[in-house]
C-alpha cells in the first residue's frame, strides 16, 4: 500500500493534525524535563525530507521507560486527548500507547474490533534497559516479544504483515489460527500484556549501556546504545523542532541501510485505515 492510496489532501490534513499533536508532546516535555527521540520512518523523515516522508501517516516516538511512565500520568490531565494502551483499555493488543486526539477518530484495519476511543494519535514506544551480554539479552527479548505477539493475535485475527507472497499467505493461516486457540482456551489479554511487560521491566534497575523496544514485528530490530541516543538534540521536522538520536545518521544506516534513497513505491508503507474522521462535522472514511 504505497503513496498513491491516500486523496494527497486528506493525506495533508493527517499529518497536520499529527504534527499539531507532535508539537503538544513536545511542549509537555519540555516543560516537565522529560525526554523523547522521533524513530523509525518519523526520525528517517527528519533527515531526509525535513519532516514526514511524503506517503507517511504517523509519528513515531521513543521514550525510556522512566520518562514515559512520567509522561503517562501527567498525560491524564489532558482531557484534549485519550490515552490508549493496555492499562487503560486491556481489550487493546499492543505493547505501545497512542495518544489520540479526541473528537477525531483513525482506526486501522486491523483493530476495528477492538473497543474504545481511538483518536488521530501519535504513537509512543517505550524502551527499556537489555543486558549488555547477548546471551541474556536474547533470552529477555524473545521472551518479551512471544507474548507480545500472542497478545496481538488474542484480539486480532489478521494482523498487519511486513511480508508478501507466499510467505504472506502461510503466516496469515498460522495467524488465524492461533487467534482462535486463544479465544477457544480464554486466554485474557490483560495476562498476555502483562506477562510481556514483566520480561521487558525485567532489567529496569540495572545500569545497562543498551536498551531496546522489543515488539517490533521482527526481534531485535529497535535496539539501541543509549550513547547513540543521548543527549537527544533537535532537528527540523516540518515547521518545529524535534528531538532525534543524538548520532542518529548511526541509527538509520543500522535500521534501513541506505535509508537516503527512496524505496520503490510497492514497498512504501502506510497503515490501512478502516475509518478516519477529522473532527464531529468532517467526515472522511476510507475503506
Amino acid at each position: 500500500m504505497g503513496e498513491n492510496y491516500y486523496d494527497k489532501k486528506v493525506l495533508k490534513k493527517l499529518q497536520k493534525i499529527e504534527l499539531g499533536i507532535l508539537k503538544e508532546f513536545d511542549k509537555i516535555c519540555e516543560d516537565n524535563n522529560l525526554d523523547y527521540f522521533l524513530m523509525g520512518g518519523s526520525a528517517l523523515g527528519a533527515v531526509r525530507h525535513k519532516g514526514f516522508i511524503p506517503w507517511d501517516d504517523d509519528i513515531d516516538v521513543g521514550m525510556n521507560r522512566k520518562d514515559y511512565d512520567k509522561f503517562l500520568k501527567l498525560a491524564k490531565k489532558y482531557k484534549k486527548y485519550t490515552i490508549m494502551n493496555n492499562d487503560n483499555n486491556n481489550k487493546f493488543p499492543l505493547m505501545n500507547t497512542r495518544w489520540g486526539l479526541n473528537g477525531t477518530e483513525y482506526k486501522t484495519e486491523d483493530l476495528k474490533d477492538i473497543p474504545g476511543n481511538f483518536g488521530i494519535f501519535l504513537d509512543i514506544f517505550c524502551f527499556d534497559n537489555i543486558p549488555d551480554d547477548d546471551k541474556l539479552m536474547k533470552k529477555q527479548a524473545t521472551r518479551a516479544w512471544f507474548f507480545g505477539k500472542l497478545l496481538v493475535l488474542s484480539g486480532v485475527k489478521k494482523p498487519t504483515l511486513y511480508y508478501y507472497g507466499f510467505v504472506a499467505k502461510i503466516l496469515r493461516a498460522i495467524f488465524f489460527v492461533s487467534h482462535y486457540v486463544l479465544k477457544l482456551f480464554h486466554v485474557s489479554s490483560r495476562w498476555l500484556y502483562k506477562k510481556a511487560y514483566n520480561q521487558a521491566i525485567k532489567y529496569k534497575n540495572d545500569k545497562t549501556k543498551r536498551f531496546a523496544y522489543m515488539f517490533d514485528p521482527e526481534r531485535y530490530t529497535s535496539m539501541l546504545d543509549k550513547d547513540d541516543v543521548y543527549p537527544t538534540k533537535k532537528m527540523k521536522f516540518e515547521d518545529m523542532k524535534a528531538r532525534v538520536p543524538n548520532r542518529i545518521e548511526r541509527y538509520l544506516e543500522v535500521r534501513y541501510g541506505d535509508y537516503m534513497t527512496l524505496p520503490p513505491e510497492d514497498k512504501r508503507h502506510t497503515h490501512v485505515p478502516y475509518s478516519l474522521k477529522f473532527n464531529d462535522k468532517e467526515n472522511s472514511s476510507e475503506k
